[in-house]
């Protein structure tokens, strides 16, 4: 066939009234891809800038003012989900008690590899669990000790200009103590938004504070529930009672 020529009476190629010839290049077009719009999951993981040697740049939030959903993602999780991670607690900036009023636990570089190879940057929820060592259990509350709903900053956090990849857990609770050097677990169940940066401290409060509502409502939802009694965590006999 001369797909340079139209066909006639029975031509699936030729041009009649209503339509343009047909030229080789339009044909050979028609069979390429569609292009589709980005998407999360083809957006590149922490790992892959940290591989890089590069650090992503975020978005500069304008509006404060600008509604959030209260309420994201699907009805139970979806991979890459459920990410189970855990590691000794280790001082961070020290910049959420006293900057943000979110005091936040970081995890060793080797413990947050579960989810930094797998997901992109940006804020995080599920749930985490503080297990001091059994001999020195002074300080804590038997609430403290159970698994309790967090949030999680995966990156790079633009308003400080970090210059190294960090996982810092919010657990929403409050302790009467600290937790440094005692071992931490957790479960990420699902993502919130992209890492962001902001016009001022008062605008990331702000958000931070929505972000605390938003994992609330969304580990409300039985698919979520569940984790909380999962064997990951270290489970008392009232809270596996609960569970059965």
């Amino acid at each position: 066939m001369d797909l340079m020529s139209p066909i006639g009476s029975s031509g699936s190629l030729a041009a009649n009234a209503d339509t343009q010839p047909m030229t080789l290049l339009s044909i050979l077009l028609s069979f390429l891809p569609i292009p589709q719009p980005p998407s999360a999951a083809m957006a590149p993981t922490a790992a892959e800038y940290v591989a890089k040697h590069e650090i992503p740049v975020s978005e500069v939030k304008l509006d404060s003012r600008a509604a959030r959903p209260q309420i994201v993602g699907p009805d139970t999780p979806e991979a890459p989900f459920p990410i189970a991670l855990d590691g000794p607690v280790q001082k961070g900036f020290g910049r959420g008690s006293k900057d943000l009023g979110c005091p936040t636990a970081n995890l060793p570089d080797e413990s947050i590899t579960p989810i930094s190879s797998v997901a992109k940057t940006g804020v995080y929820y599920g749930y985490a669990q503080v297990i001091p060592p059994a001999e020195h259990p002074e300080g804590f509350s038997l609430e403290d000790l159970k698994v309790l709903p967090m949030v999680m900053s995966l990156g790079w956090n633009p308003f400080y200009k970090n210059e190294k990849l960090t996982a810092e857990i919010h657990i929403i609770h409050e302790f009467g103590r600290d937790f440094y050097g005692y071992e931490m677990r957790a479960i990420v169940l699902g993502y919130i938004r992209p890492e962001l940066d902001y016009i001022s401290r008062e605008a990331l409060i702000e958000d931070i504070e929505v972000d605390k509502c938003v994992a609330l409502n969304c580990l409300e939802r039985l698919g979520y529930k569940l984790y909380a009694k999962d064997s990951h965590f270290r489970l008392g006999a009232s809270e596996t009672k609960s569970n059965m």
